[in-house]
């Protein structure tokens, strides 16, 4: 009986390299893209960070070392500000008109931009052409014409023609942003509700409102920021001292031979407080209304 002799095989050598050279890769991409992410953070967080190192220095401190971290924090600034510079009276201004413009634009776009969305009426596209052909002119060139109505109709220098105007200037923008995201709601939805005896104003409130909720706190935001800083048509509109707001307040500071830097910063840090605090109670629905319609 012959026995057949086995020759044992060596192993087969496994080749790191490519699992290897894959993971340097992967690495490389997610280093690049992380070192990006903190580049810019720091490009937008710095110069926040500046001012606000600059709001509680003196106009000589900064004149001294514009970088300096403060050696003594005056708090007392932010009460300069807001008590002998009358900022409160500025800030209860530009809360009263900003709010204002953003509810009843939010409301009016909204409706506008449901109603050419959903509803298939003559003229149609012609009203949404009218409305994003306002978008394309820089507003700038109805500011002696919006100036020449007020006057006429005696809402000039009132914080009631300020607050129409930023109505008028914000709507097209308004709709147009709507109107994109209300016509990919399911027309299933609207059939529903029909079904179930909902009128036209329910299915607009109880329906349309909440699914666009993401789109409509992105207008919130947008509408909101770029009427809180306005000031063009402010500083136009508004000669009352007791009218004006924040924007033209700060301008105060400004002189022709002087500028108050320290004061002009502590003023910028009043009126970036709430703009910071909008965003951060809206920043989840700000993200999901500009993503929406991006994943079908």
């Amino acid at each position: 009986m012959t026995s057949a002799s086995t020759t044992l095989k060596p192993p087969a050598a496994v080749d790191h390299r490519e699992p290897l050279t894959a993971a340097l890769s992967r690495m490389l991409r997610n280093g690049g893209l992380m070192a990006a992410v903190v580049l810019y953070t720091l490009y937008s967080a710095l110069p926040f960070l500046w001012i606000g190192t600059m709001s509680v220095r003196t106009t000589s401190e900064i004149s001294a070392n514009h970088f300096a971290w403060p050696e003594t924090f005056h708090w007392e600034k932010f009460r300069i500000a807001w008590v002998d510079s009358n900022f409160a009276q500025y800030f209860w201004n530009s809360s009263l008109i900003v709010v204002s413009a953003v509810a009843i634009v939010t409301l009016l776009g909204a409706a506008a931009a449901h109603c050419l969305a959903r509803y298939n009426f003559r003229g149609n596209r012609l009203v949404y052409f009218i409305l994003f052909s306002s978008i394309v002119f820089p507003p700038q060139i109805i500011l002696i014409s919006l100036f020449q109505v007020l006057v006429e109709y005696e809402l000039y220098n009132s914080r009631l023609g300020l607050m129409i105007v930023y109505v008028s200037l914000q709507l097209p923008l308004t709709v147009y942003l709507l109107e994109g995201f209300f016509a990919r709601i399911p027309q299933d939805l609207f059939d529903a509700a029909k079904m179930d005896g909902y009128s036209d104003f329910e299915i607009f409130w109880r329906i349309v409102l909440p699914v666009g909720m993401p789109a409509i706190a992105t207008t919130i935001i947008l509408n909101f920021i770029q009427l809180w800083n306005e000031f063009l048509f402010a500083v136009v509109l508004l000669s009352d001292q007791g009218s004006r707001t924040l924007p033209i307040g700060i301008r105060a500071y400004m002189g022709d031979y002087f500028q108050d830097i320290g004061m002009i910063a502590t003023g910028m840090m009043i009126a970036v407080i709430p703009v910071v605090v909008l965003y951060a109670f809206f920043s989840e629905k700000l993200i999901q209304g500009m993503t929406a319609g991006a994943v079908k």
